[in-house]
């Protein structure tokens, strides 16, 4: 059985509260009940963290033993060469994710540093993105 992790950065703690323009009403809890009865064939967890240096230590922690690894960064994406370098050191494939589509919002949110050693990107399509990345370890593609 595959062993995935979705890891979520700052703020996403929030969906279902903030800028449900953007984000959508559904809490991340809520979405996550779903995709884990949808992919009963896969062990799937989820980590959180509003801290910098918690998502790397979770990356590292995972990087050497699971099947893949789902990151939304959030706005570390654009920030953080800790967790680019982070994703670079390890041996566990890794897609980024983005809820929304961030080249249609400030010019800030074009940058990535986890891109360049990301295994993919998907972003734009709400929280069905997150759900795109499992697939894409499932399928192996």
């Amino acid at each position: 059985m595959k062993k995935i992790i979705i890891i979520n950065g700052p703020n996403l703690n929030l969906l279902g509260k903030r800028e449900t323009n953007i984000y959508g009403s559904l809490t991340f809890t809520e979405f996550f009940d779903t995709v884990v009865s949808k992919y009963a064939n896969v062990t799937l967890e989820h980590f959180q963290s509003n801290i910098e240096g918690e998502l790397i230590d979770k990356i590292q922690e995972v990087g050497f033993t699971y099947d893949g690894i789902v990151l939304n960064a959030a706005a570390y994406t654009h920030t953080s060469v800790g967790i680019g370098d982070a994703v670079k050191a390890i041996t566990t494939p890794v897609v980024e994710v983005h809820i929304s589509n961030t080249f249609s919002r400030e010019e800030f949110r074009h940058q990535s540093y986890i891109s360049p050693n990301a295994k993919g990107v998907i972003l734009g399509f709400g929280l069905q993105s997150y759900e795109l990345a499992i697939e894409s370890f499932i399928s192996g593609s």
